[in-house]
């Protein structure tokens, strides 16, 4: 599943080339929205809250609307000029949009839906950790709010803090020398949602996520994907297990504190 940098670079992407258009066809092909129609509409913006992506329209007749979708983990949107063949399997389009001679279709959403209130679609998550209106403090609140959860799985939760996904998980926990498995209420979450801003925002405009520093092909992660490989750190070999359904890495030695920088 994309997390929060790659959503905002692809609102990025959407939006250099859809802001200000004028929408000339459009195309939903999920049964509640088939029959609707946003051709003539201009798109005011393209931006991302946490792992959300919005399309803002601007109908002709002067009402507003987003297109809210969600990719889950098998969806994605291409950008491409009109007429040229698709990458992706027709099936498995959910919605086409063209203006001018722009195509974007949006494949195997996980949510697709029209919203005239699109701040309610994201009202329940915590604050984004790319929004121009980060919170951290609200963000400690969120994650200290149970002191017994398991400080990987509150990553994971976009409820408290949005944006995170499995990758940041494992290399937030690792720069903080925490392991996933210890208490919320035992670890630094100051520094947890620092770095956890840090990493995203540092990465919301790269080709290829980085952690490390070193964006060499092979090196760009400390533990994510790195089972039984030696830590970069000490040496340990990674150790990959099972946190609530979604793998996990980490360093046995390196985390092996409670606290974090234990």
């Amino acid at each position: 599943m994309p997390e929060g940098d790659t959503i905002y670079a692809l609102a990025r992407r959407l939006h250099e080339v859809l802001a200000d258009a004028t929408l000339t066809h459009t195309d939903f092909r999920v049964p509640r929205w088939a029959l609707t129609d946003l051709s003539g509409g201009r798109v005011t913006a393209v931006r991302s809250v946490g792992k959300h992506l919005f399309m803002d329209v601007e109908r002709d007749d002067g009402s507003a609307v987003s297109i809210h979708s969600h990719l889950k983990m098998e969806g994605a949107w291409d950008v491409h000029r009109l007429g040229t063949r698709w990458r992706r399997p027709g099936h498995s389009a959910r919605v086409v949009l063209r203006a001018g001679d722009t195509e974007a279709v949006g494949f195997n959403l996980g949510v697709l839906e029209v919203v005239t209130d699109p701040a309610a679609a994201v009202a329940h998550l915590g604050p984004d950790l790319l929004g121009d209106d980060w919170d951290p403090d609200l963000a400690v609140t969120n994650l200290a709010a149970d002191p017994d959860t398991l400080v990987g799985a509150a990553l994971l939760d976009q409820r408290l803090l949005a944006g995170v996904g499995n990758v940041f998980r494992s290399e937030i926990c690792f720069l903080q020398r925490v392991s996933p498995y210890t208490r919320t209420g035992d670890v630094d979450l100051p520094a947890v949602v620092q770095t956890a801003r840090r990493l995203l925002w540092d990465n919301r405009v790269r080709s290829v996520r980085c952690t490390t520093g070193v964006l060499i092909r092979g090196k760009e992660l400390w533990v994510y994907g790195r089972d039984r490989k030696p830590c970069r750190r000490c040496g340990e070999a990674i150790v990959r297990s099972d946190l609530d359904g979604r793998v996990v890495y980490m360093c046995p030695r390196c985390q092996a504190g409670a606290a974090a920088g234990g």
